[in-house]
């Protein structure tokens, strides 16, 4: 389960049905829930958000993605992030249920 405080039911909808999908998306689609989601969540980035290391790929594309949003509202993220999210469950499907986080 998502713990999503902030946005609209839908929004919560939305964030609980990515976890939910039968496939994974491509990754640029990945980094598109990620941005968006972290846009209606947390906001812009802030000058004390750390910037990742040099060897860190991921880190990196997660805070370039995150960089394209800044300025965007939370409103048009969440809008947007529905949008992308309903795409992708007619793309994908969903599954019965939740897959179990493995730790």
């Amino acid at each position: 389960m998502v713990d999503v405080k902030k946005g609209s039911p839908e929004f919560q909808a939305a964030a609980e049905k990515v976890n939910r999908l039968k496939t994974m998306p491509l990754d640029t689609q990945l980094l598109q829930i990620y941005a968006l989601f972290k846009q209606v969540t947390a906001g812009d980035l802030k000058p004390e958000d750390p910037v990742p290391g040099t060897f860190d790929f991921k880190g990196k594309a997660k805070y370039r993605a995150r960089k394209e949003k800044e300025g965007m509202s939370a409103e048009d993220a969440e809008k947007e992030y529905i949008e992308l999210v309903d795409e992708l469950v007619e793309a994908h499907g969903l599954s019965d249920k939740a897959e179990e986080t493995k730790e």
